[in-house]
């Protein structure tokens, strides 16, 4: 915010409002939690964009397609648990690629239904595959090989952190 629109906010201001930054504020340019949204949103909005234009789909499709490509045959809640989304979002994304011929969806052992892509859907992977990768090339080209490891490692032992602090969530 400019020195000018800063003094026009102040003027608009209510007596009672506070209009000076807090002294114990956040430093956003140096506030991980902030650093690490603001790149995930960036590589997320751009995936999405390209699924989208190139093939009608989105990353939460694409991030389903993913799921399958790696465990072949599992429900619907159990690809919920592993992308940790909504299952809602999952029943959506399911839809979405049932009405497309890139999944099937079988009876399975008491009640199960495990989803499987179909020859079509495995080339959709593969075809998708590249803009999802691109997030991860601009990763490796920002660290060394070994980095990239140890970084991975890193969140890894960061998101089993927070499960173990907050058991309900994802």
């Amino acid at each position: 915010m400019s020195k000018k629109d800063n003094q026009r906010s102040r003027d608009l201001a209510p007596p009672e409002a506070v209009t000076d930054p807090l002294p114990g504020s956040l430093d956003p340019e140096n506030f991980t939690p902030r650093l690490l949204h603001l790149l995930s949103n960036a590589l997320v909005w751009r995936e999405s964009h390209e699924l989208r234009r190139k093939f009608q789909l989105g990353t939460n499709d694409w991030r389903v397609i993913s799921a399958l490509a790696t465990r072949p045959g599992v429900a619907a809640t159990e690809i919920s648990d592993f992308l940790a989304l909504n299952k809602a979002i999952v029943s959506k994304s399911v839809n979405v690629l049932l009405e497309r011929g890139l999944v099937l969806m079988v009876d399975g052992p008491r009640g199960s239904r495990p989803i499987y892509l179909t020859q079509a859907g495995a080339e959709m992977h593969d075809s998708m595959l590249p803009i999802s990768m691109w997030g991860q090339k601009i990763i490796q080209e920002s660290l060394a090989l070994n980095d990239v490891d140890e970084f991975n490692g890193l969140l890894r032992r960061m998101l089993q952190k927070t499960r173990e602090e907050n058991p309900g969530g994802n």
